[in-house]
């Protein structure tokens, strides 16, 4: 791949058409596969600052773009031996595809037990990794706080309900609830129960917090006629403490924006006061990933931030996602997933770019998933009309 030029004006999409919005077939695709395109153009530039993207790339990212050390990316440090860049997914799509193959298996709602039970020997499955160019075990791509799942449940054998207290607190849940938002499309209270108990093995505090709160904003912008506000809406409903704060003030600060490239400072000094990490990615504060009321992790904030400046356009979101910088990978795959799910359209020769490089078929785990949420779904009616006639009969109202 070559380097990017300098990103020219774009005029603004036209809106989403509320009156033939997607199905949900549709929905669940555009998520998925944009979650994926999303990571994988946000790989090669991970880390690093927006200015400093500028100058490596002369001007902002705009499409796939390959590694940043080029054909030193075997030996560069940070970086090896990873090859992040060139359409390869990262460890973001490796655990989404991951808890689609749980749902795949489980074919109901999910429980911290489904991760020890399911996911966990997943990630010791050999699979084809992407940045390793091998098939290896996932575990020995993902990063040490999910490689903290694998200790924790399969060698030290502990409560999957208590797992994830202990583990730094960073946007390792987060990054792969996607599928949770879809299976329960359309009702964000519920994405957002089953991802906080899902995600209890891995993450303890705002971490979980933002595990939940992203699942219910997929599951919002599932919604037919949802919008970007109504998905901030869904989201602010339900998110608790420092996770509040922070969405509400990145979001107040992106609705007066539509376009990223003035965005970017501004985004990244509303959630500062959140953030733990500080202004240095690759050397965190002292303070940084610790539990709190008071913070919240970087990631969902902004995604939730470039989906209002880009007004839901994949294309525009993504871009103002991956030229962020810092950990733009799981922003891009989380703003990403939700314009997916809102109706907008992936381009597909990023989508075909992705595809052959990583060796992935992105749109097997959609089909997979759509399938399960209707079954799911069939099994929740079953259930919701067994308890409203138990409940008739004891309040004698049959």
């Amino acid at each position: 791949m070559t380097p990017t030029t300098a990103m020219a004006a774009e005029p603004a999409p036209a809106p989403l058409t509320p009156q033939s919005p997607p199905g949900l077939d549709e929905r669940i695709t555009r998520a998925l596969v944009g979650a994926a395109v999303g990571d994988a153009l946000g790989g090669p530039v991970e880390g690093w600052t927006p200015e400093q993207i500028t100058e490596r790339h002369g001007g902002r990212v705009t499409g796939i773009v390959g590694p940043w050390h080029g054909e030193n990316w075997r030996t560069a440090r940070p970086i090896a031996p990873y090859h992040k860049g060139d359409g390869h997914v990262t460890d973001d799509t490796l655990m989404t595809h991951a808890l689609v193959r749980v749902y795949d298996r489980v074919r109901d709602h999910l429980d911290a037990y489904a991760v020890a039970d399911h996911l966990v020997p997943d990630l010791l499955s050999p699979r084809w990794i992407p940045e390793l160019e091998t098939e290896a075990l996932p575990l020995q791509r993902i990063f040490l706080a999910e490689k903290w799942i694998v200790a924790r449940l399969h060698y030290g054998h502990v409560d999957p309900r208590e797992a994830g207290a202990g583990n730094i607190v960073n946007c390792g849940a987060a990054m792969y609830m996607a599928p949770v938002g879809l299976v329960n499309a359309g009702h964000p209270e519920a994405a957002y129960a089953e991802a906080l108990e899902i995600a209890a093995p891995h993450q303890s505090s705002y971490g979980r917090e933002a595990a939940g709160v992203f699942a219910a904003a997929v599951a919002a912008a599932c919604h037919p006629g949802a919008t970007p506000d109504a998905v901030i809406d869904a989201a602010l409903a339900l998110a608790k403490d420092g996770t509040r704060s922070a969405i509400e003030e990145v979001c107040e600060v992106a609705s007066h924006h539509d376009d990223f490239e003035a965005a970017l400072a501004p985004l990244r000094a509303a959630v500062e006061p959140f953030d733990t990490v500080g202004p240095d990615y690759r050397s965190p504060s002292l303070g940084a990933r610790r539990p709190s009321r008071l913070h919240a992790i970087e990631e969902l904030p902004i995604a939730l931030g470039m989906l209002l400046v880009g007004g839901g356009d994949y294309r525009r979101t993504v871009l103002g996602s991956v030229n962020y910088g810092r950990d733009c990978d799981s922003i891009a795959t989380m703003s990403g997933a939700i314009a997916g799910a809102l109706g907008s359209e992936v381009p597909a020769d990023w989508a075909a770019t992705v595809a052959e490089a990583s060796r992935l078929d992105l749109h097997a785990p959609a089909r997979t998933l759509a399938r399960v949420a209707r079954e799911v779904f069939a099994r929740d009616l079953e259930r919701r009309r067994s308890h409203e006639e138990a409940f008739a009969a004891l309040a004698g109202t049959r």
